[in-house]
């Protein structure tokens, strides 16, 4: 009900203002006890995945609390678990604005926000400073200057940062919005960047005598042969999830919309298709093995339902929560747990 109310106010704002707005508000909420009052109740739902207890299986995707300044906030939503990120090891402004579009009438997203954030040491600080409930993801990426030839260094030096406060941490190989990323999900690159993990995560176990999973997250645009080829080298090298997917660069379904114009990544509804489909094939080619996290256009119980039958373990949300609002997880929630 609250929501509804801020919506049409929020929506008067351009994209990235009312994205600002909304979580400031929301930490008000939060600061005085009232952020549950947002929300519906979710139920106890629990699902393990990656070694780690989940109280449900819907999650909130990296990309909307960027430098892990609402974690709590967020997770007082209902949330099993909250992705924070994409960061990187330096800071940087990203893309120039406007880069976020609604197209209302699709539900759907459009941002070329390019990895702004505030850096690594930041969001770290932010992780040691809360209280260690709830589950946090960290999605960690590089620096838009850094050669692809390189990229490892900076997913290695954020891994390396973030391993004693997250409780896993994912790869984003599969951004549209940094020149060349997408490129390391590819033959000798990925099988570079995934090789690297493994071994400085190898050490980080030893030194520290704890396991923290690492995630890769993968696009939308791949291929079958790109899918099974990646699912081959995921298990090689004992990742332990993979999160499908990140937003496309098709504008099938929205192109009639003036906003589909715009570069970037599409996320919300248009996606929910695809992102199924990729999620079909990942599974088979996985057979198991490795968890997939289901994200794409999820704004119903019944798109979650759909990406669980698909293959996924546990499930995101971002976009949707834009156009339904934060209630939207205790809804879908419950109607998961009421169908067992």
């Amino acid at each position: 009900m609250l929501y509804r109310l801020a919506r049409p106010l929020l929506f008067c704002l351009d994209a990235e203002t009312a994205h600002r707005l909304g979580l400031a508000l929301l930490d008000g909420c939060h600061a005085i006890g009232l952020s549950r009052m947002l929300a519906s109740a979710a139920p106890r739902l629990p699902v393990r995945a990656m070694d780690i207890d989940f109280p449900n299986p819907v999650g909130l995707a990296a990309g909307m609390d960027k430098n892990g300044d609402h974690i709590d906030a967020l997770l007082d939503l209902g949330f099993g678990f909250v992705e924070v990120g994409a960061v990187t090891p330096r800071p940087q402004p990203g893309n120039p604005r406007p880069r976020m579009f609604r197209l209302t009438e699709a539900q759907a997203i459009i941002n070329r926000m390019g990895f702004n954030n505030l850096g690594v040491d930041h969001l770290v600080e932010n992780l040691r400073r809360r209280k260690p409930t709830g589950i946090v993801g960290v999605n960690v990426g590089k620096n838009f200057d850094t050669p692809i030839e390189r990229a490892s260094e900076d997913y290695v030096h954020c891994l390396q940062k973030v391993y004693p406060h997250a409780s896993f941490v994912t790869a984003n190989v599969s951004s549209p919005n940094t020149s060349g990323l997408r490129n390391l999900q590819h033959d000798e690159l990925l099988d570079n960047l995934l090789g690297e993990l493994a071994s400085a995560r190898a050490d980080l176990i030893r030194s520290s005598g704890r396991h923290v999973p690492i995630a890769v997250k993968i696009a939308p645009d791949l291929d079958d042969a790109g899918i099974d080829a990646l699912a081959d080298r995921v298990i090689a090298h004992g990742l332990d999830a993979v999160i499908a997917t990140n937003t496309t660069l098709s504008r099938a379904g929205v192109e009639h919309l003036p906003a589909s114009r715009e570069a970037g990544g599409l996320s919300g509804g248009p996606l929910r298709k695809r992102s199924t489909q990729v999620i079909v094939r990942l599974a088979r080619a996985l057979s198991g093995r490795v968890p997939i996290i289901g994200v794409g256009g999820i704004s119903t119980a019944a798109d979650a339902a759909e990406k669980l039958r698909a293959g996924a373990t546990l499930l995101q949300l971002y976009s949707a929560l834009v156009f339904e609002g934060p209630g939207l997880v205790g809804k879908i929630v419950a109607a998961l747990a009421q169908s067992r």
